[in-house]
């Protein structure tokens, strides 16, 4: 049965909620990876990749935001501190010393764990009839394979 997120149990949005915080604490990290490597690539390939790392930074700065107001609209409280999203985050901090091929491996497993985070998150949501956060979690995930799939193509040679 589809529920909206007013009529689902406080179990549900609890898991759910859970579910999502670890979507944004991944997402949240991961924007702070894409504008680390922004600013300290260099190489043959720095244009493109100033360029890509540009675009996933603000892509999922709005992500970010669009998955912890879902947790809102639960009714459950958003983590928001950068502590909070580091110790949960499957998605490691990187201090920007790597070569080029290296920031590309690093942040194309980057989008490989939140895809499979989100894909997570959706499967759960879906579980309880709440279509619409496994709606937010399909598309964010796509999202994420495709710059996975961006960045895999630049690896191949």
């Amino acid at each position: 049965m589809t529920q909206t997120a007013a009529a689902l149990s406080t179990d549900a949005k609890t898991a759910i909620a859970d579910a999502l915080n670890q979507s944004v604490a991944e997402t949240a990290v991961t924007t702070m990876l894409a504008q680390n490597f922004h600013w300290n690539v260099k190489g043959m390939a720095f244009g493109p990749l100033h360029d890509l790392f540009q675009k996933i930074y603000e892509d999922h700065f709005l992500g970010q935001d669009d998955l912890a107001e879902r947790v809102r609209a639960l009714d459950v409280h958003a983590e928001g501190t950068l502590a909070g999203m580091l110790k949960r985050s499957k998605v490691a901090e990187h201090d920007g010393h790597a070569t080029d091929q290296e920031m590309i491996r690093i942040m194309m497993e980057a989008q490989e764990t939140l895809a499979s985070t989100l894909a997570g998150c959706g499967a759960l949501a879906a579980d309880h009839g709440d279509t619409l956060t496994e709606d937010l979690c399909i598309a964010r995930g796509q999202t994420h394979e495709k710059f996975a799939w961006f960045l895999r193509s630049h690896l191949a040679g």
